[in-house]
């Protein structure tokens, strides 16, 4: 290119080559006060010295470092915890009969609105809990415990509902009402029969119906007790203490279990506690024990309490705390439910 002639204007420069970017502001830009230190350090070096290095910023103090990652730690513990209860208690729903969970009223909202449960139990047997001639094989157990009371695998079946109690949960609400089982209620098809022989001739669906018909009312969730499931999550998160209106002395199952207990506070492990719901006879000389089913109903109640104490205890909550995972697993099994991972909030107060 020529050079240009004396008064011309010399041309303009050519634009250089770049790109121009833009940034936004960040969230945290609106309330972080700007730091101009920086800045003004550059300024008093001149702008074109070259910047001294800096010392690292002073790290947080070790104790706020170790109980910023304990913190993580039990997070991600309770997360465990809720995660096993939910696949456990799905699982266990799934295992319900066909057609039972078309019959009852529930929703998905148990969190925010009362709902009424049904809790069955049936007097099948399985080695662990009978006498010689009363324990069933697992396919037999399998089948009355998910709603259907007849097996072919079964040596004596049909099965009836030995344990008949509802319970009304939910938003702050926690009500138990038991029904004794030789109660004469009105049988879908069947006529005025004993109520625990509902189950046995159409299983859950049938209960929940005579159920519904006998009291008036609506029944939103099944759970059907396994006996075996039961006294494995009972000794799961360490016994449970009931409070005894009399000495009770008894014997199950053909003599295979046996109890021998004072009246008030008794600690029971899981074998202790299903005997005691299935007790119906007093052999201790109490005045306070008339014998039969209205005494039985009472300790199962009993030991309902004694659980929903031993979950919402202050001083078993480290211990819960610890085998949250193990107690969310086996929780569920204690029965099949229609409700899945919505009966945490069933024993909630």
């Amino acid at each position: 290119m020529s050079p240009p002639d004396e008064g011309e204007r010399p041309p303009p420069p050519e634009k250089p080559d770049y790109t121009v970017y833009k940034s936004r502001r960040r969230l945290g830009d609106m309330v972080r006060k700007p730091d101009l230190s920086r800045l003004t350090d550059k300024l008093k070096r001149g702008g074109g010295e070259e910047k001294a290095p800096t010392a690292p910023p002073d790290e947080r103090p070790l104790w706020r470092r170790i109980l910023k990652w304990a913190g993580i730690a039990a997070l991600a513990w309770i997360v465990l915890s809720f995660a096993a209860f939910a696949l456990s208690a799905q699982i266990q729903k799934w295992k319900l009969a066909d057609g039972v969970s078309k019959t009852l009223d529930g929703n998905p909202f148990m969190l925010g609105l009362p709902q009424t449960i049904l809790v069955l139990g049936t007097d099948v047997r399985s080695g662990a809990f009978a006498g010689p001639e009363e324990a069933e094989p697992e396919n037999c157990l399998e089948a009355v415990i998910s709603g259907r009371p007849k097996d072919a695998s079964c040596k004596n079946s049909p099965y009836r509902s030995d344990t008949i109690m509802l319970i009304r949960s939910g938003r702050g609400t926690f009500r138990k009402l038991s029904i004794p089982r030789d109660t004469l209620a009105e049988v879908p098809g069947q006529g005025p029969q004993k109520i625990n022989s509902a189950y046995a001739s159409g299983g859950a669906k049938l209960a929940v119906r005579t159920v519904e018909g006998l009291l008036g009312i609506d029944i939103d969730q099944v759970a059907i007790i396994d006996f075996d499931g039961l006294r494995s999550f009972i000794d799961t998160i360490g016994g449970i203490e009931v409070d005894l209106p009399t000495d009770v002395c008894a014997s199950v199952s053909e003599g295979a279990f046996n109890l021998d207990l004072e009246q008030g506070e008794n600690e029971l492990d899981g074998f202790q506690a299903i005997t005691l719901a299935r007790t119906r006879s007093n052999d201790c000389p109490s005045e306070g024990f008339g014998g039969g089913d209205l005494e039985r109903a009472q300790f199962q109640q009993l030991i309902l309490d004694g659980i929903k104490g031993k979950l919402t205890s202050i001083t078993s909550l480290p211990l819960n705390f610890i085998k949250g995972p193990l107690i969310g697993w086996k929780a569920p099994k204690a029965m099949v439910s229609s409700m899945g991972a919505l009966w945490s909030r069933a024993w909630a107060p």
